[in-house]
């Protein structure tokens, strides 16, 4: 799930609406973001996140783990190459009118960990990356290239946080996933969707050289006002994006709309519990 690197359909003259981008970038921030809240809780907890940390969240998004960080005292830096996301993350984190107000040392970047590094060259405690791997082909290897060039910005022994999808069985949204995305391409074609393997997180880790120090399952229920309202934030995921390129966003929207319907409670509500994984790893 974010940052996602989105890829939407394109109109005739090549070009992809800008409403579009910026709508989906506000469904994130306003709808889907805050699923992985226990996520980012039970991390920095353990963590023991506070005044001494200086953080680098790859894949930031719109910001909310890195204002949750920051309402503890770390100082933050965010990187993404999501310019719509970004922009909704300076909002909450370096709000022009109330500058008085922003988070000290907080840092919003547009492109790789490599930018944030030119910005500023001090060796960062804790990296993260809470965007969870395990439903989409390439995701492991995307995610070991970024950090690739974030590793060498942290100091010996920093965390590293990776998060990952949990058991399906576990997971309600996987079910949804598997219905609504796979058949847009091959189950293991380019993008496509995936099942999750319980090593992700530690192949992953390894491929960065980093060593494994702990790890951890939390219960993120993913909760929506609606039908509408989880229709629009699991399609601000970038998920079911490859759905959308072999097909159209309408006719996506129908079949996710029918995939929630054992989700969706007798108050009109749509609730699936999910259950996802945090792996802690050290720089050496």
């Amino acid at each position: 799930m974010t940052p996602t690197l989105v890829r939407q359909q394109r109109s005739r003259t090549g070009t992809v609406p800008r409403a579009d981008l910026r709508a989906r970038a506000r469904d994130w921030s306003e709808i889907q973001e805050r699923m992985l809240v226990p996520l980012y809780e039970a991390v920095y907890g353990r963590l023991d996140v506070g005044p001494a940390t200086r953080l680098l969240g790859l894949g930031c998004g719109s910001g909310l783990a890195l204002l949750m960080a920051a309402s503890r005292g770390a100082a933050v830096t965010g990187v993404d190459t999501c310019a719509d996301r970004l922009d909704l993350a300076r909002e909450r984190l370096l709000p022009e009118e109330r500058q008085q107000q922003a988070p000290a040392g907080a840092r919003i970047v547009h492109g790789s960990p490599g930018d944030a590094a030119r910005a500023d060259a001090s060796a960062y405690t804790l990296v993260t990356a809470f965007e969870p791997i395990g439903c989409r082909v390439g995701d492991a290897e995307r995610l070991a290239g970024l950090l690739a060039g974030a590793t060498p910005l942290a100091g010996r022994g920093a965390a590293v946080v990776l998060a990952g999808w949990g058991p399906p069985e576990r997971c309600a949204t996987a079910s949804v996933l598997r219905v609504a995305a796979g058949p847009a391409e091959p189950p293991h074609g380019r993008d496509g969707w995936r099942p999750t393997d319980r090593d992700d997180l530690e192949r992953v880790a390894e491929r960065a050289g980093l060593r494994p120090d702990g790890s951890g399952r939390v219960a993120c229920p993913f909760g929506y006002a609606d039908v509408d309202s989880a229709v629009r934030g699991l399609m601000s995921t970038g998920l079911f994006d490859p759905a959308v390129a072999a097909a159209d966003r309408t006719q996506v929207g129908k079949e996710l709309t029918e995939a929630l319907h054992p989700y969706v409670r007798p108050d009109g509500t749509v609730w699936m519990p999910n259950v996802f994984r945090y792996l802690i790893a050290r720089t050496v």
